[in-house]
């Protein structure tokens, strides 16, 4: 592995993924402890998939840390980017939706779910190239 830029992007995408893990934890259990029986079955279901995307998208970003370190190159960094502003616009919108924001707004979650998408043709890009 070399040293400088590459061991600071693991580092951040392994901190990105503990803080969405830790995050998407925190809303679970405020999904379900706080908000159900406040919440419509419709939109505690939009929440619960706030909260199920994010988390599988920390340990995605978990393993691209890994990603970048096995294969570094563009690839493998653009995922860990994608990922992250997936998560963000994706799962964001959605909380943001479930917690009062106008139904419009839900019109950026599909860019976050083709981001989270990018991401994935990203890593599998980087493994077949293998970091070149």
């Amino acid at each position: 592995m070399q040293s400088g830029s590459l061991s600071r992007m693991d580092r951040l995408f392994v901190f990105f993924a503990a803080i969405a893990g830790l995050t998407a934890v925190a809303a679970g259990a405020f999904g379900a402890h706080v908000l159900k029986g406040r919440l419509s079955s419709e939109l505690l279901a939009v929440f619960q998939t706030a909260v199920l995307y994010q988390m599988f998208h920390a340990l995605a970003l978990l393993a691209c840390a890994g990603v970048v370190t096995r294969w570094p190159g563009r690839a493998a960094t653009a995922a860990g980017w994608l990922f992250m502003v997936g998560m963000v616009v994706f799962s964001g919108s959605l909380y943001l939706i479930v917690l009062g924001a106008p139904r419009w707004f839900g019109a950026i979650t599909p860019l976050g779910g083709t981001a989270l998408m990018l991401g994935w043709i990203c890593v599998a890009w980087a493994a077949l190239k293998g970091g070149r």
